[in-house]
């Protein structure tokens, strides 16, 4: 049995052989030795820590630590590999050694186990490499990519690794929350500072003092609560409704948007001042279709958090891998844990996900052959559409034709459709997230 080591290491320390008196070969070096520079961040050379046959009570032990275990074992002739987690804090790998490609993804989403960024791209490798530098600093971080790349994602990587860390990771997007109340909600109130103020509230930035407030959709924040957030940025104060005095808070912004910032500056609707206070480092994620060695990770990390039932599979199918890979993905990496997800309940009884359990909700297409912008075309095959699916539809079509009419202008647009500005922005981040309007339209 191979001795556990950190992940720090290039290789497994192996225990000599008892009958030679030699070091035994290590039966994992191949795959380690592709996998490893992928992990090489110093997050996680210090809480990983991997071997062949880690007894139950070690592994267990390690966990309590707040490592992650991770066991690597070949899998014997005719069976079938398997990724599982045992428990909090370890993870099993059984692979064929005739397959590292897959046998590689499944041990990167291994090692993202506790929330962690899972990323086998080199684009997203050198975006982690990154932001964990950018961490580690006090400045504000801007972080851009279209629906459902992962920003919050990244934002929890940024504070874990910041000196904050111990403090609080508050989320908020700033999209759903009503508009009437999204001040008090972020700044705070005084006790009968509004109709129906019962209590003082604290706001949001006072949750987070000490910590990191992720400010989501942050272009979808009203240019009055644009100043105001301006001021706390610059001033390290917050104003409560209702009082007269300010309070100081000392938190670090991490604001995400999938709209292009400087287009809305130029447009009005978003203060230039503002962008330039968050844009010190901005860092953007591209969509999932622009970084194709992230999806089998990712697809393998999916399948660690949502096969946890016995009967459930424990691999993904080479062929599966392949068609995974093939897909446009209109919704990012949300799309992929919806695929993934009813792969999971199609392939119930059976030990891997194969090719026939992945329905994809567009049709498949070549990633070249996808424009950015397509809308999805529907599912070959598919059951006749719910009155729901043909009211969204209509809706949809609707709201395209209004914009198109009226330049891409939202105030004209939701006068015409006899809607307020803020639904119309609701029902296009419907659309974006349904893949009907890409990232960026409708500014």
């Amino acid at each position: 049995m191979t001795q556990p080591h950190r992940i720090a290491q290039t290789c497994h320390v192996t225990a000599p052989s008892a009958a030679q008196g030699q070091p035994k070969a290590d039966p994992h070096a191949t795959l380690l030795a592709t996998t490893l520079p992928l992990l090489g961040g110093t997050w996680q050379r210090e809480r990983i820590v991997l071997g062949e046959a880690i007894p139950a009570a070690m592994a267990a032990g390690i966990a309590r630590s707040g490592r992650l275990a991770i066991t690597l074992a070949h899998c014997p002739r005719g069976e079938t590999p398997a990724l599982a987690a045992p428990g909090e804090g370890r993870v099993r790998l059984s692979y064929d050694p005739d397959d590292l490609a897959t046998a590689r993804a499944a041990l990167i989403a291994a090692a993202g186990v506790g929330g962690w960024p899972v990323a086998g791209d080199p684009q997203s490798l050198a975006m982690l490499t990154l932001a964990e530098r950018i961490a580690a600093s006090t400045i504000p971080v801007l972080l851009e990519g279209p629906t459902g790349t992962g920003k919050e994602v990244l934002a929890r990587f940024v504070h874990r690794l910041s000196p904050r860390a111990a403090g609080p990771f508050v989320a908020v997007n700033c999209a759903a929350m009503p508009e009437a109340m999204l001040e008090a909600l972020l700044f705070g109130h005084r006790k009968g500072a509004f109709t129906g103020a019962a209590e003082a509230g604290e706001g949001l930035f006072r949750a987070a003092d000490g910590g990191t407030l992720l400010l989501d959709e942050i272009g979808e924040l009203p240019l009055a609560l644009q100043a105001k957030l301006l001021r706390a940025l610059q001033e390290g104060e917050v104003l409560p409704l209702g009082a007269t005095r300010p309070v100081k808070v000392d938190v670090r912004i991490v604001a995400a948007t999938n709209r292009d910032l400087a287009a809305e500056a130029a447009a009005g609707r978003f203060r230039e001042d503002l962008l330039y206070r968050l844009n010190v480092f901005p860092l953007r994620l591209p969509a999932l279709r622009a970084r194709p060695g992230d999806i089998a990770p990712l697809a393998f990390a999916m399948l660690l958090r949502h096969a946890g039932t016995a009967g459930a599979p424990g691999w993904i199918a080479p062929a599966a891998i392949t068609l995974l890979e093939g897909h446009a993905w209109p919704g990012n990496v949300r799309e992929l844990e919806n695929v993934i997800r009813r792969a999971i309940l199609l392939s119930e009884g059976a030990a891997v996900i194969g090719p026939e359990a992945i329905i994809f909700d567009t049709a498949v297409r070549p990633v070249d052959a996808a424009p950015p912008d397509a809308p999805p075309a529907p599912p070959i095959g598919a059951a006749p559409r719910s009155l729901a699916d043909i009211a969204f539809a209509s809706e949809a079509r609707a709201i395209l034709e209004a914009l198109a009419q009226h330049g891409g202008r939202r105030a004209a647009t939701a006068r015409a459709l006899g809607i307020s500005e803020r639904t119309l922005r609701y029902r296009l981040a419907s659309l974006r997230d349904a893949g009907l309007l890409a990232a960026g339209d409708a500014a």
